[in-house]
């Protein structure tokens, strides 16, 4: 945690832009706002730049960042099949190179804390090179540990059995996780691929050892009919319901897609206080649909911003799927005022907060916030000049060249849109250098 102070600049703040102001911030914390020259001291120069609440980005698959452009133009389930082949074949040096490309990205749109959802897999080296990119990134995260104890290597009952252990192996392995990364900017979820992927003895102890723990448990849930079709096929209920039935809906899951969800669902899923990750770009490049977000959201549920991983996106802008979240549902519901920037931003910087076991975030910075902050400029992309609104300069032409400063903790981990922590230029030869399995 770090001690700054942010000068002379416009903040968003209780929902409007408050124009020079000093942004102090303590222990990482954002200990107070104040007129500027009222701190009596000099920090970072923010004159003429804006400053807004890192984003959130509650989905990706950080592994698919060495998979761009993968299987492009198949339907879920056969795209699923191909990345697989990737994930079966991933070593540790290739996930840490992953981790930390994926995360870099992500910090450089404006992005202060991922939800990673890995893939099962029962190699421990690979898990500790995951912790180890994000730890050297500076980024936040909530690290999903993939777990399954269902079988199907057609992944449409089941999951790839070349990725799976047994079950009370997965749970002790979580619980080391949990004890390695305390006291880091990492926290350890429960990361499940559908609900075809856990038996109901499955659901029983993950249920159990999460709830005890506190600890989020994040699924992948109705992103196509086929989560509806199979468990109704196999145990006579749609998905929602069987997940119900099970206990398997509570206050710490977030649930991932959704698109599929209809109003039923909508109602089972707010009664439990479920989250959910809204992932606009990936459900449009695979063809899946657009989630029904007015319709969430008037249902009571809590909705956040998703990227998914950069094998179905194919990038980790949040800056770009902040944008097209909003537009996809203005085109669908065929209404242009729809999702300004105040709306996309509580959604993207908080939405789905209370689901991931994060402080609430809603109407810019506030004091007391955890100071995950993020400064952009404007003139860095003259696409983006003249700004006549900054919020809707943000939203209709914002990009990652905008983004000058990244703070996780009150550490600036991004500063004149590069890493203060990696070296790119290494960096990207690793990346160039990757043979393809």
């Amino acid at each position: 945690m770090h001690n700054t102070l942010i000068h002379d600049v416009t903040v968003y703040s209780g929902g409007q832009w408050l124009p020079h102001r000093d942004v102090v911030v303590g222990a990482g914390v954002v200990t107070d706002i104040l007129h500027a020259g009222s701190s009596g001291s000099t920090g970072v120069d923010g004159t003429g730049a804006y400053l807004i609440p890192g984003f959130v980005n509650t989905h990706t698959h950080m592994q698919q960042s060495l998979m761009r452009g993968i299987a492009e133009g198949i339907p879920l389930l056969e795209w699923l099949l191909a990345v697989a082949e990737d994930s079966v074949a991933i070593t540790p040096e290739r996930a840490y190179t992953a981790t930390v490309a994926a995360s870099l990205e992500a910090l450089r749109s404006g992005t202060t804390t991922l939800v990673e959802h890995m893939w099962p897999h029962p190699s421990t080296d690979v898990h500790e090179a995951v912790v180890k990119g994000l730890n050297d990134t500076g980024i936040r995260a909530v690290l999903g540990r993939g777990t399954a104890d269902r079988a199907d290597s057609s992944r449409r009952w089941g999951f790839d059995p070349r990725l799976m252990q047994p079950l009370h192996e997965v749970l002790d392995h979580v619980e080391h996780l949990a004890d390695n990364v305390a006291g880091t900017r990492i926290s350890i979820a429960v990361a499940v691929p559908n609900p075809r992927s856990l038996t109901s003895d499955g659901m029983a102890a993950v249920r159990e050892f999460t709830r005890s723990r506190d600890m989020t448990v994040m699924i992948h849930l109705l992103e196509t009919p086929t989560d509806d079709v199979m468990c109704r096929e196999h145990v006579g209920l749609g998905a929602v319901d069987y997940l119900d039935r099970h206990g398997f809906l509570w206050d710490r899951v977030l649930a991932v897609h959704c698109v599929e969800l209809d109003a039923h669902g909508r109602s089972v899923l707010a009664e439990r206080g479920v989250g959910i990750s809204y992932n606009p770009l990936s459900n449009m490049r695979l063809g899946s649909g657009v989630a029904a977000v007015p319709d969430m959201l008037a249902a009571g549920l809590r909705v956040g911003l998703g990227v998914d991983g950069a094998a179905s996106n194919d990038t980790q802008d949040m800056l770009e799927t902040l944008r097209i979240g909003a537009y996809v549902q203005r085109a669908v519901n065929k209404k242009a005022d729809l999702f300004g920037f105040d709306a996309m931003l509580d959604i993207a910087s908080g939405g789905a907060n209370a689901a991931l076991g994060l402080a609430p975030c809603a109407g810019g910075v506030s004091v007391g916030d955890v100071a995950d902050l993020t400064m952009v400029r404007f003139e860095r992309d003259f696409a983006c000049l003249p700004v006549r609104d900054p919020g809707a300069s943000l939203l209709t032409t914002g990009t990652r060249q905008v983004v000058d400063t990244v703070w996780v903790d009150g550490e600036a981990v991004i500063r004149d849109g590069r890493s203060t922590r990696v070296d790119e230029h290494e960096l990207i030869r690793s990346l160039s250098s990757l043979s393809l399995p």
